[in-house]
């Protein structure tokens, strides 16, 4: 086999794949180097996703008309002139890549101007080759056209998601960018709207403010510290802003907006004692480090690093984090609860909710167990002589998609679907009573079973919910007064893509200006819980992946129906009880909740005798 050199453009080709991976690598690029250019207004503007149109417009220094030819070749720059000056580089844009990615793989447009100058410069660079270069009136700065992004490379453009969703990505970073650089006035314009307009005042509040609205902005405490090797300034969440993935854990270093493991496990680490499991803070830190103390040369896109003194400074966030969350008074607002108030009608009529009748003056009465019986306790002797005519209830019918992801034993469906779950059963089911306020003693027969009430009920709820979202024919309750939600950019174009599945699920979401959305109806399964916090949590997780396929849908019901079912140590009656043993005989498979957890549990007379010495 003959080996060859690669000709240049192959070569810049191949490099384009390490720093331009879509658009939004596009934007990050001529953004960092307009920053660096000591811009301090920059418009960003996009269309189609900027797959299309990118342009960037900055009032930045400018190029000399010499030095445009040069900028575009590769590891061409201004910042670095030997291997030493990586160790004190402080600017965002260093290698000399981007231009030379950037025009190997699109149509570029450069229109640009230095202060000195009369007259500005025109060039046009596409798929690497020049094309023109002219003279031009312009005002002081520098504008990118990028057009047609990858349009000679078709293999990787494939590879490109929907322009909405690319979109969103570029959304993101300019919050980022903005949030990063105070004293930078963004605007973001997609599509001919505006989307993102900052003041560039240096006012870090006021740029929480603008990306992420009121309700984060009112649920801030400051940071401050100052080292002898770094300073942090900023600010972090209240424990009640959080999300369910790490998108809202920002932390800038010198201007730079960075992923690093040490600062996560720092902030979560100071986090964990006031935050439930799975769950992740706000935060907004600035870092200001000695440039000879990080190594940003680690990765293509400069989007992790290096630290010399990582301890010092895991130590410093864990300790400046924990002192702003101690000794505050985190005690969230509350509502009194709500009446509930039946709108519309509910379909299914013929199983009742269970758990609703009596819940509360359960909780108010401390008679002892057996006088909230409305029914004394019959014995199996009485039960037999005087059988309890019992009406049948129905069998759903097939569900093809909670049989796909659920897996059964044929013992155990022997096991139960001839004894205990059984409609000619009930009748002489014992209910001795609950325990630890979970779990449901019931006899039968030489056994004794224990129902998990939580596990049992969110087995009922997912399959009724997920065959009225087949079905769709979901039923909602309104809510007066609406629930309004304050969204992020990328927030909004995962709600105006999944609209179709919220409404199939019972939502109903109206705009409200800006970014603020009123939902007017939730889900029937889920009126009376925190319905604010179980949309925000269901919004977060599909900006994690696509929530379309069967899995994950199946995925995101079995999530909303542990939200809406009945909890641990919570006291139920025995009518309750049996109501929520009648639901789980109509289910395909009621010994498993959705996650895979157990329903029922059963010990024989047998078993129970041995353990006793009886049976030796």
């Amino acid at each position: 086999m003959a080996i060859k050199v690669l000709d240049q453009i192959t070569i810049n080709k191949i490099a384009a794949g390490e720093v331009v991976e879509r658009p939004a690598s596009v934007v990050k690029e001529l953004v960092e180097n307009a920053i660096d250019a000591k811009a301090n207004a920059i418009t960003i503007e996009i269309k189609d996703g900027g797959i299309s149109f990118i342009r960037i417009t900055d009032n930045g220094c400018g190029f000399e008309k010499e030095d445009i030819p040069i900028a575009f070749l590769r590891h061409s720059t201004s910042k670095i002139k030997a291997v030493e000056d990586l160790l004190t580089v402080s600017s965002l844009g260093f290698r000399g890549e981007a231009l030379s990615s950037i025009s190997a793989v699109a149509q570029v447009e450069l229109i640009t101007k230095t202060h000195e100058s009369l007259m500005g410069t025109r060039y046009v660079i596409e798929g690497g080759k020049e094309k023109e270069t002219e003279s031009v009136g312009c005002p002081d700065g520098t504008t990118f056209i990028i057009r047609n992004l990858f349009y000679n490379t078709p293999a990787r453009r494939k590879f490109l998601k929907s322009p909405i969703t690319e979109g969103g990505y570029i959304a993101e970073l300019v919050e980022k960018l903005a949030m990063s650089h105070p004293d930078v006035s963004f605007r973001f314009i997609q599509n001919n709207q505006n989307k993102i307009h900052t003041s560039g005042n240096g006012n870090i509040k006021d740029i929480i403010y603008h990306v992420y609205g009121r309700d984060i902005t009112a649920n801030l405490l400051p940071i401050s510290y100052q080292g002898e090797h770094f300073s942090i300034n900023g600010f972090v969440g209240k424990p009640v802003v959080n999300r369910g993935n790490r998108n809202f854990e920002n932390y800038y270093i010198n201007g730079r907006f960075i992923k690093s493991n040490i600062i996560n496990k720092a902030i979560e680490e100071a986090y964990k004692p006031f935050m439930m499991q799975h769950k992740y803070p706000f935060t907004a830190m600035h870092f200001t480090i000695d440039s000879s103390l990080i190594d940003v040369n680690v990765h293509p896109t400069k989007m992790e690093l290096r630290f010399s003194n990582g301890e010092e400074i895991y130590n410093t966030v864990l300790d400046e984090v924990t002192k702003a969350l101690t000794h505050k008074e985190f005690i969230p607002d509350v509502e009194l609860a709500k009446e509930k108030k039946e709108e519309k009608p509910v379909v299914e009529k013929h199983i009742p909710e269970p758990f609703e009748k009596k819940r509360m003056e359960l909780i108010r009465e401390s008679t002892p167990y057996q006088a909230e019986l409305k029914t004394p306790i019959i014995s199996e002797p009485e039960r037999k002589a005087h059988p309890t005519p019992t009406t049948a209830i129905p069998k759903r019918k097939d569900n093809p998609v909670s049989r796909e992801i659920v897996q059964e034993t044929p013992a155990q469906m022997t096991m139960f679907s001839e004894k205990l779950l059984d409609e000619k059963s009930v009748i002489r089911h014992k209910i001795i009573g609950q325990v630890f306020d979970t779990y449901w003693i019931v006899e039968f027969d030489d056994k004794m079973y224990l129902i998990d009430q939580h596990a049992a009920h969110e087995k009922v709820l997912y399959e009724r919910i997920m065959k009225k979202f087949t079905e769709n024919r979901a039923d909602s309750q309104n809510l007066m007064p609406p629930v309004v939600v304050n969204l992020s950019t990328n927030d909004v174009e995962t709600l105006n893509q999944n609209m179709e599945f919220f409404t199939n699920l019972g939502y109903e979401i109206e705009p409200f200006g800006g970014k603020d959305y009123a939902i007017t109806a939730v889900p029937l399964e889920l009126y009376g819980l925190n319905e604010k916090d179980v949309f925000m949590e269901i919004l977060d997780e599909m900006t994690e992946g696509n929530y379309r396929t069967i899995t994950s849908i199946t995925d995101r019901m079995a999530t909303i129906a542990c939200k809406a079912a009945v909890k641990g140590n919570n006291r139920l009656s025995v009518e309750e009880a049996k109501e929520l043993v009648n639901e789980l005989l109509t289910l395909e498979n009621p010994y498993n909740c959705p996650h895979g957890r157990p329903t029922i549990i059963s010990m024989s007379k047998y078993e129970l005798e041995k353990k006793f010495k009886r049976i030796v």
